[in-house]
C-alpha cells in the first residue's frame, strides 16, 4: 500500500511541468502542462475520466501520423490554400467551432468542463492557445502537452528533439476515421 501511495504521489507531483520551465510561447492561462509520457500515463491510468484531443490540422494528421491514444481529432486551426508571405507558409484560419466540438466530445464521455482535457498539437504552441480558448469558455482542468506530436526543432531544423513520436509512444500513419470530428 505504501508503494502504491508513493507511486501515485510521485505521478501527481511529476505530472504538471513547472511553468518557469515552459517557454513563454507554450504557456497557458491555466498553467497546466504535461510531457508526452505523462500524457500517456494519465490517459491510460483512467481513460474514462480524461479527454485527449489532437488539435493539429487535418493535413498534419494525414501526412505526419497520429496516435490511437487520442479520443478525438479537433483542429484548432486549419490550413488554407492561400500563401502567407510574412510567415512563409500557408495561411491558417481558426476553427470557429473548436470549443463547441470539444464540449460535444466531453458530453459523449459523460465528462464536464471540470474534468481533465489534454490537448496536443505539433510542438506545443497551438495547444497552449487552444487551452486558453477552453479556459475562456469555463474549462478549469485543461492541459497542454508541451512537446506536441513532433516536438521542438533541433539545431539542424529537424523535429527530433522531443515530442510524442520521438518518445517511443504508439503512433501510426493510418488515420482512424472514428476519431476524426467532422
Amino acid at each position: 500500500m505504501l508503494v502504491a501511495l508513493a507511486l501515485s504521489l510521485g505521478f501527481a507531483i511529476a505530472a504538471p511541468a513547472v511553468s518557469q520551465e515552459v517557454p513563454k510561447s507554450k504557456q497557458t492561462t491555466l498553467g497546466k502542462y504535461l510531457d508526452p509520457k505523462q500524457t500517456f500515463e494519465l490517459v491510460n491510468k483512467d481513460r474514462a475520466k480524461v479527454l485527449f484531443v489532437d488539435v493539429r490540422t487535418s493535413a498534419e494528421l494525414m501526412f505526419v501520423g497520429m496516435t490511437q491514444e487520442i479520443d478525438a481529432h479537433i483542429p484548432f486551426m486549419e490550413m488554407t490554400s492561400e500563401w502567407d508571405d510574412k510567415a512563409a507558409r500557408y495561411h491558417m484560419v481558426p476553427n470557429g467551432a473548436f470549443v463547441q466540438q470539444v464540449e460535444a466530445q466531453l458530453a459523449k464521455k459523460g465528462l464536464s468542463k471540470a474534468d481533465s482535457v489534454v490537448l496536443m498539437c505539433r510542438s506545443g504552441e497551438r495547444s497552449a492557445r487552444a487551452v486558453n480558448a477552453l479556459a475562456a469558455a469555463g474549462f478549469t482542468n485543461a492541459y497542454s502537452q508541451v512537446e506536441g506530436f513532433e516536438g521542438d526543432l533541433s539545431k539542424d531544423g529537424k523535429r527530433s528533439v522531443n515530442g510524442w513520436k520521438n518518445s517511443g509512444l504508439p503512433w501510426d500513419y493510418k488515420l482512424m476515421k472514428a476519431k476524426l470530428v467532422p
